[in-house]
């Protein structure tokens, strides 16, 4: 990229807006301007779970200001993200609508998935140097006035994320909704907690946790001036289960108030280090290490760092590769028959392959296919019998890494089509979804009725296929096997009907035997 080109990122928070702008400046990037101002949309959402028209057009007014700011500063593009207050919103979409509409800004929501990409991009460059962030195992988490967003990850690939409704904001609101003393109401918060970290914690026995990394950029900085005795270990604070529980006991014992003059914080941060500080006490002793690694940074400086740098991981943590390696993980943990999946994986691919311009197919449709492949006998964990029901439900409650509600109902829809009867008015998920999707779901499930049928047997009875594919009205695929393929046979003569639907041409399977 040239190295004067200038970059800004609008976050849309639960607490405020915050315009950030910078350029390139060796070795990393200068921040220009940085502006904020205190929305909290986080009242309106965690309160009422809607966005108030009030709330709507002061984001508004804040954003046409932001306008006039990037046109002064001759900003090249522009990113505008949102994260927890927007998405769970009930009226996001005309929330989002509304400021397109207003101030011609497409506005980003972005999941859990998303969030951890950018700072493990970020910081995987930024600390390359000091800490080794991909030989090891680590429960990185973000924490946000609206959610945490944390992900297991194991030697750079992503075990698992979510976003948790525990963010600073959410549980100072909740703490003032209950009636207790303030110990008792920390006692309150620290049990929904643990219920929210209870699977973390299951998911912690399958592999052991090197360290735990908290990022947040409203709270570390402070650390030092409540907490004399801690220091920085390289980029970090390092702080133990004896520390955190001295940190809560000076929270616990003084106002918001105090804590902003006595430590020179400002208010609405003091306001929620409480929080803060009962966050941090269960998250330390989740590592072998006992201890909680602290990190000042924002997801807007991770996501400029981002753009200008042009970071991206190397090939091995692509997107694609962190996709099948959740997939790969939800496999084993829902115990199914690993041979027949890879099976089918390795038919639904070349059949996408070869007919993807017969069908119309993009080439990054592929990746719905391939996880639809690889999760769409999930539900047989809970019953063998309309278990691609139970796959549907499933996977459209999954959070797959850096895949959008849509994408994840694609799958879903795909996965439960494998088998059965074809997409009916009756469904719901499918019938969510707008037409052109629906048409999509339909091509990527009859490939992969055709390649689930190919192992019929569960035995990976195909050594190779072949295919010859002509202008006329009949195609044909030459599956080469040892073994007896009549289950296979009868199988694909049962689910070809949906492919020859949709491509107007018969298709026939020709036997030979090696």
């Amino acid at each position: 990229m040239k190295n004067n080109i200038r970059v800004a990122v609008i976050d849309i928070g639960t607490y405020s807006i915050k315009l950030t702008i910078a350029e390139k400046a060796e070795p990393g990037i200068s921040i220009l301007e940085s502006l904020k101002n205190i929305v909290p949309l986080g009242n309106d959402t965690f309160f009422h779970r809607r966005i108030s028209h009030e709330t709507t057009n002061q984001t508004v007014s804040i954003l046409l200001k932001y306008k006039e700011k990037l046109q002064e500063y001759s900003v090249d593009s522009v990113k505008v993200v949102t994260t927890t207050a927007v998405r769970e919103a009930e009226n996001r979409d005309i929330f989002i609508d509304t400021i397109f509409r207003e101030t011609g800004f497409v506005v980003d929501v972005l999941t859990a998935g998303d969030i951890i990409y950018y700072f493990d991009s970020y910081l995987y460059r930024k600390l390359k140097d000091s800490y080794p962030l991909h030989d090891k195992s680590i429960l990185i988490a973000e924490l946000g006035s609206g959610s945490i967003d944390v992900a297991l990850m194991d030697k750079g690939f992503t075990y698992l994320n979510a976003g948790l409704p525990l963010g600073t904001l959410r549980l100072s609101q909740m703490m003032q909704e209950l009636g207790g003393s303030t110990s008792e109401n920390c006692e309150a918060i620290t049990d929904r907690i643990e219920n929210e970290l209870a699977y973390l914690k299951r998911d912690l026995q399958q592999m052991e946790i090197d360290d735990v990394i908290l990022i947040d950029e409203r709270y570390a900085s402070y650390l030092s001036a409540i907490l004399p005795a801690i220091s920085l270990s390289g980029k970090f604070y390092a702080l133990d289960a004896q520390t955190i529980a001295v940190l809560n006991n000076i929270m616990i014992d003084k106002k918001p108030s105090l804590i902003a003059k006595e430590f020179n914080i400002p208010l609405e941060t003091a306001a929620t280090f409480l929080e803060y500080s009962i966050i941090l006490r269960q998250f330390a002793g989740m590592s072998k290490n006992g201890q909680v690694y602290m990190l000042e940074a924002s997801l807007s400086e991770a996501i400029l760092a981002n753009i200008i740098m042009d970071y991206e991981n190397s090939p091995k943590y692509n997107k694609i590769n962190q996709l099948v390696s959740i997939a790969t993980i939800l496999c084993r943990k829902y115990r199914m028959d690993i041979s027949h999946i890879e099976s089918v994986v390795k038919l639904s691919s070349t059949l996408f392959e070869n007919f993807k311009e017969l069908l119309g197919l993009k080439k990054q449709d592929w990746v719905y296919l391939l996880l639809a492949a690889y999760l769409h006998d999930i539900g047989m964990f809970v019953h063998n019998r309309s278990h691609h029901k139970h796959s549907e439900y499933i996977i459209s409650n999954l959070n797959l890494f850096r895949l959008a509600q849509d994408e994840i109902k694609i799958i879903a829809c795909i996965a439960r089509y494998h088998r059965r009867s074809t997409p009916a008015k009756s469904h719901l998920l499918y019938n969510s979804l707008s037409k052109d999707k629906q048409i999509l779901v339909q091509k990527l499930s009859a490939l992969l009725r055709i390649a689930n049928a190919l192992d019929r047997s569960h035995k990976q009875k195909v050594d190779k296929l072949e295919f010859k594919l002509t202008d006329s009205p009949a195609l044909s695929i030459t599956a080469y096997t040892g073994e007896n393929f009549e289950n296979e046979k009868l199988e694909f003569r049962d689910k070809k009907d949906l492919f020859e639907e949709i491509s107007g041409k018969k298709l026939e399977l020709k036997v030979r035997n090696i």
